[in-house]
């Protein structure tokens, strides 16, 4: 993990701003692309959210099945 130097204030909704230097970095969209947060002790990870297969974690060729990402691969070995 490196340290990019950004203190960002919260606003009184708990929201705060990405710096643009790390959503270019990233390559997060306003407005299409989503982030996920994460709690390790007493650190806040933020990554960008990359949908998975739930089985293998692949992110190629997925289906939404109940709400839960699957590629294709795991839905034909699930069919067996």
């Amino acid at each position: 993990m490196r340290a990019v130097g950004c203190v960002r204030p919260i606003d009184k909704l708990g929201r705060l701003v990405l710096p643009a230097d790390i959503r270019k970095s990233l390559n997060i969209t306003n407005g299409e692309d989503s982030v996920e947060f994460f709690l390790d002790n007493d650190s806040i990870i933020i990554k960008k959210y990359r949908p998975a297969c739930i089985f293998c974690k692949s992110d190629e060729n997925l289906v939404e099945f109940k709400n839960q990402s699957v590629c294709l691969n795991c839905m034909e070995e699930l069919k067996k």
